[in-house]
């Protein structure tokens, strides 16, 4: 599988990129990059850094600096950290963007693979709507989208109604929703049922030293973020939840709906279902065991 992953580097962003390096079945064709956990500069240092300790050659290609028609963003330096990877306060420069812009990145390999390329976007989906005004032909030759985010009938993280990623470009994400990809969403229903627990770190970090004990330093602020909100047993393991659903899609729980993004003050970010829209797959249910013990085992294989 030929995967593009979309992605704002971020805790959980991590373990899914390092588990996307070490399933056998993908091949990281690209990260792009964009804001959300953090600015969109510290999500492409954040991205060339993680890929070099994966030993993974491939191009990081930055996506949009802002929300859809915002003038500012400011991240939430409480859930991830300053820079993205808990308490770290120094994060290394290692190499240099793809020239391309996010969008056009995404639009150039869907087109040499029409059918086969498939995107896993783990932040705001302000660089998919991008890559769709730019390219018409992006709906028709990308193979697959699978997106971390929503909350379809379930408590919101960032608002009661709404969850993070859709939140912070609501209009990106609607965009999205209305469009003719071939999509699925992997949102809060499915991903709030992977919870990894400090142990579960603390094995990664024993079986793959290097990845698993990054990982292992970086989630101890995201755990403690967690326990803030009342959440005492771990953190969900949401990103990675949405990269097995690529490989993994029979592990899942869909229905189809039509989705559209709520704009209203009330429920501003909710996905909400739009009957006369083109049905996207969501998510549901996980097999959450299955999920959990799959992630260990591959990040062994890195150690």
């Amino acid at each position: 599988m030929k995967l593009i992953i979309d992605t704002d580097p971020g805790v959980d962003d991590a373990l899914a990129i390092a588990l996307a390096a070490a399933l056998p079945e993908v091949e990281i064709a690209g990260l792009t990059t964009i804001f959300g956990n953090t600015f969109v500069e510290q999500s492409s240092r954040n991205a060339r850094y993680l890929l070099d300790m994966l030993g993974v050659d491939a191009p990081v290609a930055e996506g949009a600096r802002l929300p859809d028609g915002a003038s500012t963003y400011e991240p939430s330096a409480n859930v991830h950290g300053p820079e993205g990877f808990g308490d770290l306060d120094v994060v290394p420069e290692v190499g240099k963007n793809d020239p391309r812009p996010a969008a056009e990145f995404l639009c150039d390999l869907a087109a040499q693979t029409p059918g086969e390329l498939v995107v896993c976007a783990i932040g705001p989906l302000t660089n998919i709507a991008n890559a769709l005004k730019l390219d018409r032909g992006f709906a028709e030759n990308l193979g697959r989208l699978v997106i971390m985010g929503g909350a379809f009938n379930c408590p919101g993280n960032i608002t009661p109604q709404a969850e993070a990623n859709i939140y912070h470009d609501a209009l990106a994400a609607d965009a999205v929703f209305a469009s003719d990809l071939n999509m699925s969403m992997v949102g809060l229903n499915a991903t709030m049922q992977t919870l990894l627990t400090v142990e579960d770190f603390a094995q990664m970090a024993a079986t793959a030293p290097k990845v698993g004990g990054f990982v292992n330093r970086i989630s101890q602020f995201y755990l403690e973020f967690y326990r803030s909100v009342g959440v005492t047993e771990g953190c969900p393991m949401h990103d990675a939840t949405a990269i097995l659903a690529c490989t993994n899609p029979e592990r899942f729980t869909f229905m189809p709906a039509g989705l559209q993004v709520s704009t209203k003050a009330a429920d501003y970010g909710a996905t909400i279902e739009h009957p006369d829209r083109t049905p996207v797959q969501i998510a549901r249910a996980v097999e959450a065991d299955w999920a959990v013990a799959h992630v260990h085992a591959q990040l062994a294989a890195l150690s």
